[in-house]
């Protein structure tokens, strides 16, 4: 799988914290607070603190002793260094029950993504619509891809036509992919590629709910 890089060299890890970050900085705002301390960030995030102030220093944000970090220049740190603000053209490829559920979701637009067009190989699904777009079908792909200008695509087919899709989508120029699809895909080491599993994550909550569900139990006997 192709790693995404950043061009502060910010460690992956990192990268991958800043999302979580700029949401609980989100909630801060809508709460009032104009400031917020490395403590309050690392109790909100689960991350520990000196964590914190060690990935915000990656973005040349190191806050003020005694008062803490803005939080509408820490936001706008976090937000450029994740590219949100440039308008990003997403395709989402496989109109099915989570193509449809994903084409109108909104916060992709609060985000910057905008769903730029929508695709699916059966014929019957073509023409429908979502989100004001109209399902084109995947012949018209790399012309689309070309003329809306697609940075990003979502691959919610299949699992079997996942890796068709993904080279379909590389031969038109797509340099990111984001795969709902359960199976892994291959791409040339210049596409960056972020799988999203959701059963495998299921099960990850069924490993904490069985263990909670044990130390319960245990509690009682004792």
């Amino acid at each position: 799988m192709a790693r995404l890089t950043s061009p502060r060299n910010i460690p992956e890890a990192t990268v991958s914290r800043l999302p979580l970050y700029l949401r609980i900085l989100v909630e801060v705002t809508e709460q009032g607070e104009k400031t917020v301390s490395s403590d309050r960030l690392a109790e909100l995030s689960g991350v520990n603190a000196a964590k914190v102030r060690k990935d915000l220093s990656h973005l040349g944000s190191y806050g003020t002793r005694g008062v803490g970090y803005d939080v509408e220049i820490l936001m706008l740190q976090i937000s450029r260094e994740l590219g949100l603000t440039s308008d990003w053209a997403v395709a989402i490829v496989g109109f099915g029950n989570l193509g449809h559920a994903l084409a109108n979701y909104r916060g992709f637009t609060e985000r910057g993504f905008r769903i730029a067009a929508l695709f699916d190989a059966d014929p019957r699904k073509v023409g429908e619509k979502a989100a004001g777009l109209s399902v084109r079908h995947m012949s018209e792909l790399k012309e689309v891809v070309g003329t809306e200008g697609i940075s990003i695509a979502i691959i919610a087919t299949p699992a079997a036509a996942a890796q068709e899709v993904a080279d379909l989508l590389v031969e038109a120029g797509v340099k990111s992919i984001l795969n709902f699809a359960p199976q892994l895909i291959n791409a040339p080491s210049d596409v960056s590629i972020r799988k999203v599993d959701l059963s495998m994550e299921l099960q990850i909550l069924s490993y904490y709910l069985g263990r909670t569900k044990v130390l319960d139990a245990a509690r009682l006997v004792k």
